[in-house]
């Protein structure tokens, strides 16, 4: 498969972290090795990535309010993630990351709405697919079981994108394959003008936490992260 999602492989110089609790590292900087932050062989695979998170989504829908993911809604969400993922050229362990870091793979989490909706999965730019299309702690139209045909395209609109916004396929294209750049512009649309991806708008933890993710330092605990405080 091609991979135009991994980070630099550059040799990496003094990290710009702060190590915190429970191994979680506070990544600092423009998401380069140069500034310490991990590169592809810092990953764990997405077989173990997957095991570790899925204890957490097996309970993420009590946070909604909804009734917690099934095991056949989970192995239905492993498999798009994998099939999409593929189709898209993206890695699956930071369609994975992502998805954890937007609603901890609950399959009935609500929209989130600002100036825009952000339904399903991982939250998309107005994307189509959802099993709880209500808004920011209402519940509406909520399907329960969720059908994996719901489950995949939840996760296409996050991975391929949407007909209004781009999914992580374009970020990654776009930030020449860097997933901590693609991450940051997924959560707040832009990178502050300084390249540092602990600053500027949203959420400023948002790339610490999908790299301590990808190398299986955060699952289901709270971030430890205290970039936002």
């Amino acid at each position: 498969m091609d991979k135009p999602w991994s980070a630099s492989g550059s040799p990496a110089a003094t990290p710009a972290t702060a190590s915190v609790t429970s191994g979680y590292k506070m990544y600092m900087g423009d998401g380069s090795t140069q500034d310490g932050w991990p590169s592809e062989p810092d990953f764990k695979s997405f077989d173990e990535l997957w095991d570790a998170n899925e204890p957490v989504m097996s309970t993420s829908c009590s946070l909604f309010d909804q009734a917690n993911d099934s095991p056949d809604e989970i192995n239905d969400l492993k498999s798009a993630i994998e099939h999409v993922s593929q189709s898209a050229h993206v890695d699956p362990r930071f369609a994975l990351a992502i998805m954890m870091q937007e609603s901890k793979g609950c399959v009935r989490v609500w929209s989130t709405s600002h100036s825009h909706t952000n339904p399903g999965l991982f939250q998309s730019h107005k994307g189509s697919g959802s099993c709880n299309t209500g808004t920011d702690l209402s519940a509406s139209g909520v399907q329960n079981p969720c059908p994996a045909s719901e489950i995949r395209q939840m996760v296409s609109d996050g991975v391929e994108g949407t007909a209004s916004g781009d999914g992580l396929k374009q970020l990654l294209e776009e930030e020449g394959g860097n997933v901590f750049k693609a991450a940051r512009r997924y959560n707040s649309g832009s990178i502050d003008p300084s390249g540092d991806l602990s600053k500027g708008v949203a959420t400023h933890c948002y790339a610490s936490d999908v790299a301590n993710r990808l190398i299986g330092t955060l699952t289901g605990e709270a971030s430890a992260c205290t970039l936002d405080d």
